[in-house]
């Protein structure tokens, strides 16, 4: 009875997900098909263009990682083949595409949760756009100089393609939402096995060590690794609980939130972005290799600022912590 109950319980919640997501993807996906169709989308792709430029991507794709910053992956998933056609685009370009997204979606929420924790909103936001924008460019500028990833992408899924019919859109938009649904639902057992069966503890537990390499020591290591996995909402959520407990020192907490945004949600998010074409190795290997550097170097630059001007140019107000 008891199992029967947690399959209700966890069905449920996957399903209220999916409705929350799918009042947000369905409006979002058909002002877009308006929008293009009324040529709006080509007149703002220009603008778009400096920014995309930096990661050697189409403009137009420019427009699905602001859907995807303001409103999440699932809202910026249905626009990708949309803006552009799927026979123009490498594996490069879905894989940098992909990490962009990965490093940096929605913020608005995500960035909220981060903030109950204690670090600034503001700092931790430009530290996730400009940490996409620099992973972004790495990424181009090898797979540039050594022809990595410049087959044409072939993607085992995908969202939603351009079309000029108005009921073969509403068919491919119906079919997106049913997938969606499918996968959700995949990934949330998937993660429920993994936790059932202890694997997930282990890998968490082995993770540690790695987390110290980054600046992240002691509960927030564990914490992070959580993160990593489980997403932000499930790390930032017991650093909250930690942060008042003052348990946890309030530059290992930003570590930590800072750690979580360049790579956090590693199995579920990666799968998605794997589905539309991306590369294991871009995506995940070398995320969370910058991840670990990029917080390690930050770590060093955090060391050199004094208590004060830390937590008047890092963190929110709040009470005073001592450092641990």
């Amino acid at each position: 009875m008891a199992r029967f109950d947690l399959v209700k319980e966890k069905t449920r919640e996957t399903v209220e997900v999916y409705w929350l997501l799918a009042r947000i993807m369905i409006p979002i996906a058909i002002a877009t098909e308006v929008l293009s169709r009324m040529g709006v989308i080509k007149a703002i792709a220009p603008a778009l263009e400096p920014v995309m430029g930096i990661v050697g991507l189409p403009p137009e794709l420019g427009l699905a990682w602001l859907t995807g910053i303001l409103v999440g992956i699932w809202g910026a998933l249905p626009l990708v083949y949309t803006l552009v056609d799927p026979a123009s685009l490498t594996v490069a370009d879905v894989t940098i595409f992909s990490s962009l997204l990965l490093f940096a979606h929605g913020l608005p929420m995500e960035q909220k949760i981060i903030q109950q924790a204690g670090p600034g909103m503001t700092a931790t936001t430009i530290v996730r756009i400009a940490g996409a924008l620099l992973y972004g460019f790495i990424l181009h500028r090898i797979c540039e100089a050594t022809g990595w990833l410049s087959e044409p992408v072939d993607p085992t899924w995908i969202p939603m393609t351009a079309t000029t019919d108005w009921t073969q859109f509403f068919y491919g938009l119906g079919e997106t939402m049913v997938w969606m649904l499918v996968i959700l639902v995949v990934l949330v057992w998937g993660l429920e096995l993994l936790k059932a069966s202890g694997i997930l503890k282990l890998i968490m537990t082995a993770l540690s060590p790695i987390l110290r390499l980054a600046g992240i020591k002691g509960e927030a290591g564990h914490l992070t690794a959580v993160g990593l996995f489980l997403g932000i909402s499930y790390g930032a959520g017991l650093l909250i609980r930690e942060a008042r407990s003052g348990l946890v020192s309030p530059r290992q907490i930003f570590l930590s939130c800072v750690f979580m945004g360049f790579a956090h949600s590693v199995i579920e998010d990666t799968l998605i972005m794997i589905a539309i074409g991306a590369d294991v190795h871009g995506v995940v290997t070398g995320r969370v290799i910058f991840a670990i550097i990029a917080t390690a170097i930050i770590a060093g630059l955090l060391n050199r600022l004094e208590e004060k001007p830390f937590f008047a140019r890092i963190l929110r107000q709040q009470g005073a912590h001592a450092e641990g």
